[in-house]
């Protein structure tokens, strides 16, 4: 079957225990939170980057980056901080529907480049690692924890400084 790229499919995130559903995820070249995904995320939707320094498809073996907003264009990931260990994540594309199940929660810094590189890793937290399994990464701001800490520092796509990181492994896959 001729399969097009799968990093440049539109796909649909479901998240159930934090009421996220139907979000489209637009796919674009780039890395997290750069001009062009700030500019998805400003439409309400989220952004997955791919490319030399993006990340994979949904069900690929790596790290799939999902990037929304959780104050501003609707806040579609408002409730993202409360996402626990265990709880599911569900990314449908092409006919088939990916479940990721979470491991674990980073905090990742705009001012540090290692901060930013083990976000992007192919395998989360670890850069240069090789992955041996499809990963996931749904990421949004620490806007509010940033504000109440005194900390008011932005990026020039008004990204504050940290990011709140939910990272999840592939656990299935199932037509749609």
């Amino acid at each position: 079957a001729d399969r097009t790229d799968p990093r440049t499919a539109t796909a649909t995130l479901d998240i159930p225990a934090i009421g996220v559903g139907g979000l489209r995820i637009v796919p674009y070249k780039g890395t997290t939170d750069d001009r062009a995904g700030t500019r998805v995320q400003d439409r309400g939707e989220a952004a997955s980057p791919y490319g030399e320094r993006g990340g994979v498809g949904p069900g690929e073996k790596g790290n799939y980056l999902v990037t929304a907003h959780r104050i501003v264009a609707g806040g579609p990931l408002r409730e993202l901080p409360s996402l626990g260990k265990g709880d599911s994540v569900f990314v449908t594309e092409g006919g088939t529907v990916y479940e990721y199940r979470i491991t674990g929660t980073r905090t990742t810094s705009f001012r540090s480049a290692h901060s930013l590189a083990a976000q992007r890793a192919e395998v989360p937290g670890a850069p240069g690692e090789k992955p041996t399994q499809a990963m996931i990464t749904v990421s949004t701001c620490a806007t509010p924890e940033d504000d109440a800490a005194g900390n008011h520092w932005r990026d020039g796509n008004d990204n504050p400084e940290h990011r709140i990181d939910k990272i999840g492994v592939l656990v299935a896959s199932k037509p749609s």
